[in-house]
């Protein structure tokens, strides 16, 4: 009874709670990541003047690049920093959002933590909230898919896979964000929107305008990001547009 209320409490939307991290380590998986490399997600903090427990997390995806970077800051600053770039272990589908069940894809968009799995059939992994309010009006209507996490292990069917090792550092990183409040935004991206790489995907994918005004549309709120390191407020309008605020 206890070991099911501990996986309810951590399935539950992303709220404010203090004692979070504490009963993650309950859980085998996650008490042995901490034992292993608990003190070097703490040096990765410090290393970069950031509380280890009181601080905010925010998550970006580039596709093409397959790379995940982790960014924090101190719950008293307005800037993140870029703290850890993971790899992706392998990749499916191609670039371009998710549309639909089954397509592999990896989702392209704003979105946030949603959930935590500490027993996941990978390791261990968190949910990002796909579908979101853009992906609902635009995906297949009847089966837009969902389950997209970051885990472990290294296989995809259109989630982000780390591997073992490098879950255990992210998923510490995040329960402790968890525990101090706030949302772990994650942004992810066909590739990295510099004008050098924007204009290389219009230029690889001139044929196809739909794609290219998707992208048209995600290209503000990377550059937002890029030029003040701190997360654009975007909000999407009833055609599923994103809208910066």
């Amino acid at each position: 009874m206890k070991s099911l209320l501990l996986t309810i409490l951590s399935m539950l939307p992303f709220i404010s709670e203090p004692d979070f991290f504490k009963k993650q380590l309950e859980f085998p998986r996650v008490a042995k990541a901490f034992d292993s490399k608990g003190k070097q997600v703490d040096r990765l903090l410090s290393a970069n003047d950031i509380h280890t427990s009181k601080f905010d997390l925010f998550l970006r995806a580039l596709k093409k690049e397959q790379k995940l970077e982790v960014w924090a800051k101190k719950k008293s600053q307005k800037v993140f920093a870029l703290i850890k770039t993971y790899d992706f272990c392998t990749f499916s589908g191609v670039l371009g959002p998710k549309r639909k069940s089954g397509d592999l894809q990896i989702p392209e968009g704003v979105y946030q933590v949603s959930n935590f799995n500490p027993e996941s059939s990978y390791h261990l992994s968190f949910k990002i909230n796909y579908p979101n309010k853009s992906d609902l009006v635009f995906a297949d209507k009847k089966n837009p898919g969902n389950d997209i996490y970051i885990h472990g292990d290294c296989v995809s069917i259109g989630c982000i896979p780390l591997g073992d090792n490098n879950i255990e550092e992210l998923y510490l990183l995040a329960a402790k964000a968890k525990s101090a409040g706030g949302t772990i935004q994650v942004h992810i991206f066909p590739s990295s929107m510099n004008s050098k790489a924007y204009a290389k995907l219009k230029s690889e994918y001139e044929d196809n305008p739909e794609l290219l005004s998707f992208w048209a549309n995600l290209k503000p709120i990377y550059e937002s990001f890029e030029k003040n390191k701190q997360i654009p407020t975007v909000k999407i309008n009833e055609k599923g547009r994103y809208e910066l605020l």
